[in-house]
């Protein structure tokens, strides 16, 4: 895991008789913005070559979804470190425990990336239309347009469907409280903190520290439902995230973080407006928690390599406090 303390962007230009070109890079460092700097200019040199050879090479860097852009550390504003633990601010303003070492899952409850299985019900339900009135008709034409239209229809009936199913196995808490106790049944050593959040659960691991590429941490998350974002984050920055502070519409903040989009480092001529937007959020958050504590399931073992991060967790996300409302 890295989670640069000092950021700078280097912008690289060529131009000759035909075209113009400018490629943007990043550099970090935790040791100075003079060394941040010197990476960023070594690697916009370095890309502008190789576009300049005739690679496709993107002109700038952008921020992928939970900062997964590969070769690219974590890129959000440091607040404070623990040991291995950093604490940074993510794009929409929520503090953020980032871990190498602390497995953390979070499960929600509405299906989040990849087609779903709403995506297959309403397929089937278009294709089937299409196929009856394509042998009513004998018009192939005709078929393919009802199965398109049936198609836009199907969304609500795939809804419908999916929910009335979650619905007869009991909700969607208790299916996956099932799969929990199912992977605890089969790993008894296993000892994990469970909360719950606004949209779901959360999960974490306290009888060892675990690697996040490890093929075992894959299977548990594949084995409790975790969402498919958040693994491949893990995987990309080699590190376990937590949200600690609410998002904050969920707090009547309606307005982004500004200056849009959120991401850092932010141009010094306009912190004062993010500086601005971020006292107001910490304001309205410390009447909020991210998580409550439900309980612990498994063998109850808390290694003592984890005693920090886990006091670290329910203190900052207020989980320990059933009076906050949670957001």
């Amino acid at each position: 895991m890295i989670v640069p303390q000092f950021w700078a962007e280097a912008r690289k230009r060529h131009r000759d008789r035909t075209r113009q070109v400018t490629v943007r890079r990043f550099g970090w460092s935790d040791e100075s913005q003079a060394d941040a700097l010197a990476m960023a200019e070594a690697r916009a040199s370095e890309a502008l070559a190789r576009l300049l050879a005739g690679e496709k090479v993107e002109g700038r860097e952008r921020k992928a979804a939970y900062n997964g852009a590969s070769g690219v550390p974590i890129r959000e504003e440091v607040l404070s470190r623990h040991g291995d633990e950093v604490i940074t601010r993510n794009a929409y303003g929520a503090h953020c425990l980032n871990t190498p070492r602390a497995l953390f899952a979070d499960i929600d409850f509405e299906p989040t990336g990849g087609p779903g299985k709403d995506a297959w019900i309403r397929l089937g339900v278009s294709l089937a239309a299409g196929v009856l009135v394509g042998l009513q008709f004998d018009s192939r034409g005709l078929a393919w347009v009802v199965s398109g239209i049936a198609f836009l229809l199907s969304s609500t009936v795939a809804s419908l469907i999916r929910r009335s199913v979650t619905a007869f196995r009991g909700g969607a808490s208790r299916i996956a409280r099932q799969r929990i106790l199912a992977y605890l049944a089969r790993h008894p050593e296993w000892s994990l903190r469970l909360y719950e959040t606004p949209g779901g659960l959360r999960l974490l691991a306290t009888h060892r520290p675990f690697d996040p590429g490890a093929p075992e941490v894959q299977r548990f998350f594949a084995a409790v439902g975790a969402d498919p974002v958040y693994v491949r984050m893990c995987l990309n920055q080699r590190c376990f995230r937590a949200r600690l502070t609410a998002k904050p519409w969920r707090m009547g903040i309606a307005g982004h973080m500004r200056p849009r989009p959120g991401v850092w480092p932010v141009d010094p001529a306009r912190r004062h407006v993010r500086e601005q937007w971020v006292a107001n959020y910490e304001e309205t958050a410390v009447r909020f928690a991210a998580c409550r504590f439900v309980e612990s399931l498994g063998s109850g073992t808390v290694h003592r390599d984890l005693v920090s991060v886990v006091e670290l967790h329910d203190e900052r996300s207020r989980a320990l406090r059933p009076e906050a409302p949670l957001a």
